[in-house]
């Protein structure tokens, strides 16, 4: 009973996990889609609203491209010391950011 438990609480964790990874691994699609309907609205108001939007998630990508550049950096230092647990780590942490910049 107790694994069949922890293997349905493991699993949601995961469909959680997962979910909140595909949301910001949409930030540029959304910004490109907000900042294309920006550009295409007929008025002064949704255009407003649009680019808003789009800076908004333009905004959250750039900051996950600077800590994936971060990761990298440290990757790199470690992996040059030696330190291949880390380094693999920071890697980790990069391509999680990369992919949310998305």
């Amino acid at each position: 009973m107790n694994m069949k438990l922890t293997g349905l609480l493991a699993g949601s964790a995961l469909v959680l996990a997962s979910f909140g990874v595909y949301a910001a691994e949409t930030h540029m699609g959304e910004a490109l889609k907000h900042a294309e309907a920006a550009a295409a609205a007929a008025d002064a108001k949704a255009v407003a609203e649009h680019a808003e939007a789009a800076k908004t998630h333009a905004k959250t990508a750039d900051e996950h491209l600077d800590a994936g550049i971060k990761s990298l950096e440290s990757a790199a230092e470690h992996g040059k010391m030696g330190h291949a647990d880390v380094a693999k780590k920071a890697a980790q942490e990069a391509v999680t950011h990369l992919k949310a910049a998305q």
